[in-house]
């Protein structure tokens, strides 16, 4: 009998170690069998989708990399990281039940996203109900600071960006006239005052400040016209899509103009490559971690992980690596209560601190954002700029966050 059930124990044994050996998993992986959930909600389809397809795959990716060395460690234990993801289709109806299905259904405390004002408003009553912590990419102030405590911004917010840039181009590039074309929606204005108050500010020559499209348009020679006849040396495209940033540039170049380009939101070069061709230099926007000159031997695993998830690398991931990787860390400087209790994270906040593992140079990543929102409710990450030539983004400039 004895030996009958030590065969069957080997029969098993065997049979996980050949399933191991097929899907690729280490045979030491999950053993206790316990799970982290994180949750992943954003805008996954439409002319937006790459925001929320990208924060998708940077998660997957940082979880494939955790998962593939036997899981995270959080008090001892082993925990195979296990990303849930929910597309809201940029519609806050959708993100109100994606983030109760996310937080009230499957109990996750932990949610990465989504990605505009409108929707991440949204999120609050739900995060709030089931005391969970989400890290949108959006910039609206009024989900940082307080009475809202369970927002953290994982980026860059736009009202940073904006002065960072137009001071750069101001010193560096000689830039005086500046026009904003932004989409007609509450990011798109928002960004926008957000940056004519900022170039007002360095005492630059807003020559146009009322240029708007619809989102859904393609066609954008009619409201270019008018921007080109006002020949500003930068054309400022705030909260700009990555599928309309390329198209506002080619309709601006094929009417001559031969100034600058910035946006305050995350692009995509395979995109610009494709629909700007020729016409797709001299863009300034925010970046990531991604560019050659500045990035570290994890960060090469995980742009290596990332095109193994989907398929392909896309440089706006350099700017969506952080949040899973802060929220691990800090998930093991609090303890194994704070998966389900996420009062024991927001304690951690004040004092946490961990080594930046994306860039070559030694730097640190923490929560910052008392300036902006009088709390520390976003993420520290680094304020980089960069400039597309000869279909690459090119660093220009490294900054942090106050």
């Amino acid at each position: 009998m004895k030996n009958s059930k030590s065969r069957r124990t080997i029969i098993k044994l065997s049979t996980y170690a050949l399933l191991a050996t097929v899907v690729g998993i280490p045979n030491f992986a999950f053993a206790d069998g316990k799970t982290l959930k994180i949750g992943q909600l954003g805008v996954m389809s439409g002319a937006e989708a790459s925001w929320g397809l990208v924060n998708k795959y940077a998660a997957e990716a940082t979880a494939a990399m955790w998962n593939e060395k036997g899981g995270i460690d959080i008090g001892g234990e082993k925990y195979k990281i296990e990303i849930v993801s929910v597309d809201d289709r940029n519609d806050p109806k959708l993100t109100v039940s994606g983030s109760e299905r996310l937080m009230g259904q499957e109990g996750i405390r932990y949610v990465i996203g989504p990605n505009t004002d409108v929707t991440a408003t949204s999120v609050r009553p739900i995060a709030e109900k089931y005391n969970a912590i989400y890290f949108p990419y959006a910039s609206s102030r009024s989900l940082f600071t307080q009475p809202a405590e369970n927002a953290v911004m994982g980026m860059v917010a736009s009202y940073q960006v904006a002065p960072a840039i137009l001071e750069l181009l101001q010193k560096e590039r000689g830039v005086k006239k500046v026009a904003f074309v932004a989409r007609n929606d509450s990011d798109g204005l928002s960004n926008r005052d957000d940056g004519v108050a900022a170039a007002t500010k360095l005492g630059l020559d807003v020559v146009v400040a009322d240029a708007t499209y619809e989102p859904n348009v393609t066609d954008f020679f009619p409201i270019m016209s008018n921007v080109v006849d006002k020949a500003p040396d930068l054309i400022f495209l705030p909260a700009s899509a990555p599928s309309n940033t390329p198209l506002l540039m080619r309709a601006a170049r094929e009417l001559g103009y031969t100034g600058l380009f910035a946006s305050d939101s995350g692009q995509d070069i395979k995109v610009i490559k494709e629909m700007a061709g020729e016409y797709g230099d001299g863009l300034i926007s925010i970046g990531g971690a991604s560019t050659p000159e500045i990035r570290s031997q994890y960060m090469d695993a995980f742009i290596e992980n990332y095109t193994k998830v989907a398929g392909e690398w896309n440089d706006e991931a350099g700017t969506k690596v952080y949040a899973l990787e802060v929220i691990l860390a800090a998930l093991q400087a609090a303890g194994p209560a704070a998966i389900d209790d996420a009062s024991l994270f927001k304690k951690q906040i004040a004092d946490f601190s961990m080594r930046n593992p994306f860039l070559k140079a030694d730097s640190t990543l923490s929560f910052t954002g008392e300036a902006d929102y009088g709390q520390k409710r976003q993420i520290g990450v680094p304020l980089v700029l960069t400039e597309t030539k000869g279909g690459e983004f090119v660093t220009i400039s490294i900054g942090a966050v106050k």
